[in-house]
């Protein structure tokens, strides 16, 4: 049987050790990407990266726990949701975006204090154009993998 643990066990490890080199490079792309965009000098950024690093840890909160739950048990149990659980549901998801939207105002509030307002629009559009780059990146990756 231990034949059979230890290396399921390291397999799962390694999966995890992967998955969270990949989270590291992409997270460091996109600091990359959107130091660059945006110019920041270097008491801009000393100020900024804390503020942008809040925001982003709890936006992926709702965004990866909340929100991915909330989806988790509607496909899970769509089949037999009740229209009371059904409401609760979209009370739930109302309530996680209501709260990215409040992060976001928030964030702007913040930065606003920290970099002029010209920047607070360009990192919009620099998050909005990494997305894009990381999503072509993406579908040029697995239409590769696909033709091979």
């Amino acid at each position: 049987m231990k034949k059979f643990i230890y290396p399921i066990l390291f397999l799962l490890f390694s999966v995890h050790a992967i998955a969270q080199q990949h989270r590291e490079r992409v997270k460091a792309l996109k600091v990359s990407f959107i130091t660059e965009k945006l110019d920041l000098t270097a008491q801009e950024a000393q100020q900024f990266w804390p503020v942008f690093n809040s925001y982003e840890k709890a936006v992926n909160k709702i965004k990866h726990e909340d929100i991915r739950n909330i989806r988790r048990e509607i496909r899970r149990t769509i089949n037999t949701l009740s229209d009371s659980r059904a409401k609760e549901l979209v009370l739930k998801l109302n309530q996680a975006e209501t709260a990215l939207h409040k992060e976001r105002i928030a964030l702007s509030s913040k930065l606003l204090k920290i970099i002029p307002p010209k920047k607070i629009i360009l990192l919009k559009v620099a998050e909005e154009d990494f997305k894009r780059k990381m999503l072509e990146r993406y579908r040029s990756k697995g239409h590769k993998g696909q033709r091979n």
